[in-house]
Protein backbone atom coordinates (compact mmCIF):
# COMPACT_ATOMS: atom_id res chain seq x y z
CA UNK A 1 0.00 0.00 0.00
CA UNK A 2 1.32 3.42 -0.93
CA UNK A 3 0.73 6.25 1.53
CA UNK A 4 1.10 9.94 0.86
CA UNK A 5 1.34 12.26 3.81
CA UNK A 6 2.42 15.58 5.17
CA UNK A 7 5.19 15.30 7.71
CA UNK A 8 7.09 17.55 10.01
CA UNK A 9 9.50 15.28 11.79
CA UNK A 10 9.81 11.88 10.14
CA UNK A 11 12.07 13.13 7.37
CA UNK A 12 14.60 14.19 9.99
CA UNK A 13 14.87 10.59 11.15
CA UNK A 14 14.98 9.11 7.66
CA UNK A 15 16.81 11.72 5.65
CA UNK A 16 18.91 9.41 3.50
CA UNK A 17 16.64 10.10 0.51
CA UNK A 18 17.73 13.74 0.66
CA UNK A 19 21.23 12.91 -0.48
CA UNK A 20 20.66 9.66 -2.34
CA UNK A 21 20.32 11.09 -5.82
CA UNK A 22 23.52 13.11 -5.47
CA UNK A 23 25.35 10.21 -3.86
CA UNK A 24 24.31 7.92 -6.71
CA UNK A 25 25.74 10.46 -9.15
CA UNK A 26 28.93 10.47 -7.03
CA UNK A 27 28.76 14.24 -6.68
CA UNK A 28 29.54 14.02 -2.99
CA UNK A 29 31.88 11.82 -1.02
CA UNK A 30 30.70 9.88 2.02
CA UNK A 31 32.28 12.57 4.22
CA UNK A 32 30.38 15.31 2.39
CA UNK A 33 27.10 13.41 2.78
CA UNK A 34 27.64 13.18 6.55
CA UNK A 35 28.29 16.95 6.65
CA UNK A 36 25.13 17.58 4.64
CA UNK A 37 23.08 15.34 6.93
CA UNK A 38 24.28 17.31 9.96
CA UNK A 39 23.45 20.59 8.26
CA UNK A 40 20.01 19.23 7.34
CA UNK A 41 19.41 18.19 10.95
CA UNK A 42 20.29 21.71 12.11
CA UNK A 43 18.11 23.25 9.40
CA UNK A 44 15.11 21.05 10.27
CA UNK A 45 15.45 21.76 13.97
CA UNK A 46 15.40 25.48 13.23
CA UNK A 47 12.70 25.75 10.56
CA UNK A 48 10.23 22.92 11.19
CA UNK A 49 9.03 24.26 14.57
CA UNK A 50 8.67 27.79 13.18
CA UNK A 51 6.59 26.65 10.21
CA UNK A 52 9.25 27.67 7.70
CA UNK A 53 9.60 24.18 6.24
CA UNK A 54 7.16 21.42 5.37
CA UNK A 55 7.64 18.16 3.54
CA UNK A 56 5.46 15.70 1.74
CA UNK A 57 6.39 12.07 1.36
CA UNK A 58 5.12 8.97 -0.38
CA UNK A 59 5.99 5.66 1.18
CA UNK A 60 5.31 1.99 0.76
CA UNK A 61 5.86 -0.56 3.52
CA UNK A 62 7.71 2.01 5.62
CA UNK A 63 10.12 3.01 2.86
CA UNK A 64 10.02 6.60 1.62
CA UNK A 65 10.32 6.68 -2.17
CA UNK A 66 9.13 10.15 -3.16
CA UNK A 67 9.53 13.60 -1.60
CA UNK A 68 8.82 17.26 -2.12
CA UNK A 69 9.91 19.99 0.30
CA UNK A 70 8.63 23.52 0.71
CA UNK A 71 10.50 26.30 2.48
CA UNK A 72 8.47 29.37 3.37
CA UNK A 73 9.66 32.92 3.89
CA UNK A 74 7.77 36.09 4.63
CA UNK A 75 8.58 39.05 2.46
CA UNK A 76 7.57 42.63 3.29
CA UNK A 77 3.83 43.01 2.69
CA UNK A 78 2.76 44.26 -0.72
CA UNK A 79 -0.93 44.27 0.15
CA UNK A 80 -2.94 44.29 3.36
CA UNK A 81 -1.81 40.76 4.20
CA UNK A 82 1.63 39.32 4.73
CA UNK A 83 3.43 38.15 1.63
CA UNK A 84 4.50 34.54 2.03
CA UNK A 85 6.63 32.96 -0.68
CA UNK A 86 7.28 29.24 -0.98
CA UNK A 87 10.20 27.56 -2.68
CA UNK A 88 10.01 23.90 -3.67
CA UNK A 89 13.09 21.72 -3.24
CA UNK A 90 14.04 18.08 -3.60
CA UNK A 91 11.16 16.78 -5.65
CA UNK A 92 12.46 13.27 -6.04
CA UNK A 93 11.04 9.84 -6.80
CA UNK A 94 13.09 6.66 -6.94
CA UNK A 95 13.31 5.33 -10.52
CA UNK A 96 11.15 2.24 -10.03
CA UNK A 97 8.24 4.48 -8.89
CA UNK A 98 8.51 7.03 -11.68
CA UNK A 99 5.93 7.55 -14.45
CA UNK A 100 3.10 6.43 -12.16
CA UNK A 101 1.73 9.86 -11.20
CA UNK A 102 3.27 9.79 -7.73
CA UNK A 103 5.31 13.00 -8.04
CA UNK A 104 2.15 14.70 -9.33
CA UNK A 105 0.22 13.61 -6.23
CA UNK A 106 3.04 14.67 -3.91
CA UNK A 107 3.22 18.09 -5.57
CA UNK A 108 -0.57 18.49 -5.55
CA UNK A 109 -0.57 17.87 -1.79
CA UNK A 110 2.26 20.37 -1.33
CA UNK A 111 0.44 23.03 -3.38
CA UNK A 112 -2.79 22.45 -1.46
CA UNK A 113 -0.89 23.02 1.79
CA UNK A 114 0.64 26.19 0.32
CA UNK A 115 -2.88 27.41 -0.40
CA UNK A 116 -4.03 26.58 3.15
CA UNK A 117 -1.02 28.50 4.52
CA UNK A 118 -2.00 31.53 2.43
CA UNK A 119 1.25 31.47 0.47
CA UNK A 120 1.08 34.04 -2.33
CA UNK A 121 3.32 32.21 -4.80
CA UNK A 122 5.52 29.15 -5.08
CA UNK A 123 8.79 29.06 -7.00
CA UNK A 124 11.05 26.22 -8.05
CA UNK A 125 13.97 25.42 -10.27
CA UNK A 126 13.29 22.60 -12.69
CA UNK A 127 15.32 20.16 -14.66
CA UNK A 128 14.21 19.53 -18.24
CA UNK A 129 12.91 16.14 -17.06
CA UNK A 130 10.62 17.74 -14.47
CA UNK A 131 9.43 20.70 -16.55
CA UNK A 132 6.37 18.92 -18.00
CA UNK A 133 5.17 17.92 -14.51
CA UNK A 134 5.41 21.47 -13.20
CA UNK A 135 3.75 23.01 -16.25
CA UNK A 136 0.93 20.46 -15.91
CA UNK A 137 0.47 21.65 -12.31
CA UNK A 138 0.20 25.29 -13.43
CA UNK A 139 3.76 26.57 -13.00
CA UNK A 140 4.80 29.14 -15.57
CA UNK A 141 8.12 30.52 -16.68
CA UNK A 142 8.20 34.09 -15.31
CA UNK A 143 8.77 37.10 -17.52
CA UNK A 144 11.90 38.10 -15.66
CA UNK A 145 15.43 36.84 -15.68
CA UNK A 146 16.53 34.93 -12.63
CA UNK A 147 20.00 35.95 -11.53
CA UNK A 148 22.32 34.84 -8.75
CA UNK A 149 25.63 35.81 -7.26
CA UNK A 150 27.57 33.45 -5.05
CA UNK A 151 28.82 35.34 -2.00
CA UNK A 152 32.33 34.60 -0.79
CA UNK A 153 33.34 32.77 -3.95
CA UNK A 154 36.33 34.07 -5.86
CA UNK A 155 36.57 33.76 -9.62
Amino acid sequence: MIALYYTLLRIVKQNSILTTSRAEEKVYSFHNIRDIEKQLWDYFNKWIPSGGFVSFLAEEDGEIFSTAFLSIVERPPRTARSYLIGTVYNVFTYPKYRRKGIATKVMQALLKEAELLDIASVDLLSTEEGKFLYEKLGFEIPNYTSMRIKIGVTK
